[in-house]
């Protein structure tokens, strides 16, 4: 049966409310994380279901509809511009500023980090349990799971009370780490794929390339709104020129081929920091921020319902899921590694304290991102095994980490846990 897109929209949304509605009732759980942890329920025992009596497909309408849905241009092409968007445009761009070089210096030296040692790691396990992988493969693992996804940490700092200053680090990380593990993973791919050389200076200059044009251009961009902002009262063509301002400017980078992530983080920034300063009314801040909280709730819901429910197309042999078990424990190790080095060579500056790398280590949360690079690879015997690591590392990230990460706070940071849900 063909599903047009206002049927696959009807089932996501549909299934997006009535799971909210069900955590929202019956759950301690943030909705995030009670969303995901029931998708992934329902499709575990539909999977079950199937396997017990394959002969009755009752899923098979879900399916169909799941099938006609390209998870990693939805994410990377659609939602995330919105997301990030909706994300930096909360965040203080003078406490940002404060801690800029904690903040660079885990995005930049802490995702090349993990890269190389859950990529090493991983090649390791996969050589000793007998999982024929390419070290170049592992290396792309590595950079597509390094990276902390924002929505996903904007998601659970949501539920916990941490320090301002540590707040910030893990917003401003998570948002500008992005770009440079995309980068990172387009250029290993490349090398695992045969189709490139590649060296320092290939990765030095396609950081300068795509993550500084990115950011220049989501100035510029983000510039241009804020002066029609300024120039007008009216809080309908003001939200009217912020959703213009997210699609044109994510649309122009993707043509550009500069970071489109990053191009809307810095444009998101500019127009919450300047825009209720200067440009807009009481009127305008209450309308476009309530959008752009509505937008963030609604994509995120139905982003961690498809990443639970994709689990009904995937299908991996023992030996894969052995892998995927391993990699959850290096991607964990990787991360402390990650934190504990750059955040040791600053503690002389006295900007970061020791003392949190415990927390920012378990905070480390992955998620929809690293789903849409895995699945975006090309096929190839690798692309199993390491879509199948993928998928534990961000439903063990997500569910377990983001649901005790409270508790880690409480413990390691001496703080109590906020009310908010």
């Amino acid at each position: 049966m063909a599903f047009s897109l206002l049927d696959v929209s009807a089932i996501l949304l549909a299934l997006s409310a009535l799971f909210g509605w069900l955590n929202q009732k019956y759950s301690p759980l943030p909705h995030s994380i009670g969303l995901l942890l029931m998708s992934v329920v329902v499709s575990g025992i539909l999977v079950a279901i199937d396997v017990a009596s394959p002969s009755h497909h009752l899923f098979a309408p879900l399916t169909n509809a799941l099938l006609q849905i390209d998870f990693t241009s939805v994410v990377m092409n659609g939602m995330l511009g919105f997301l990030l968007f909706a994300g930096s445009l909360h965040v203080d761009l003078q406490k940002l500023k404060r801690r800029a070089i904690p903040v660079l210096t885990l995005a930049l030296f802490g995702t090349g980090i993990s890269t190389l040692v859950v990529g090493f790691g991983f090649y390791g396990a996969c050589t000793a349990i007998g999982l024929p992988i390419s070290l170049a493969w592992c290396l792309v693992f590595g950079a597509l799971i390094s990276p902390t996804d924002p929505v996903a940490v904007m998601s659970t700092l949501k539920n916990i009370s941490v320090p301002p200053d540590l707040e910030i680090e893990m917003q401003g990380e998570s948002l500008f780490n992005d770009g440079v593990g995309i980068v990172l993973f387009t250029i290993l791919l490349r090398y695992a794929t045969g189709s490139g050389d590649v060296g320092p200076v290939d990765i030095g200059e396609m950081l300068l390339l795509e993550a500084g044009g990115g950011i220049l251009l989501g100035l510029a961009g983000g510039y241009i709104a804020y002066r029609a902002m300024h120039a007008i009262d009216d809080y309908a063509i003001e939200v009217l020129v912020s959703l213009a301002l997210v699609t044109s400017v994510y649309a122009a980078a993707l043509r550009l081929h500069c970071s489109a992530p990053l191009a809307v983080v810095a444009a998101g920034l500019l127009i919450g920091d300047r825009g209720p300063r200067y440009a807009m009314s009481e009127q305008t801040q209450r309308y476009l921020f309530g959008l752009w909280t509505l937008i963030d709730e609604i994509l995120n819901s139905v982003l961690f319902l498809l990443i639970g429910l994709e689990v009904l197309l995937l299908r991996f042999g023992a030996l894969a899921l052995l892998g995927a078990a391993t990699a959850i424990p290096l991607v964990l190790l990787g991360r402390l590694i990650a934190v504990s080095l750059p955040l040791l060579f600053l503690a002389r500056t006295k900007l970061v304290s020791a003392h949190n790398i415990p927390f920012l280590t378990w905070a480390g949360v992955r998620g929809g991102i690293s789903v849409a690079l895995a699945l975006s690879l090309p096929e190839d015997p690798a692309k199993a095994p390491i879509l199948a690591a993928t998928y534990a590392v961000v439903v063990f990230s997500v569910i377990v980490q983001g649901s005790t990460l409270g508790l880690v706070a409480r413990r390691t940071l001496s703080l109590p846990a906020r009310a908010t849900r």
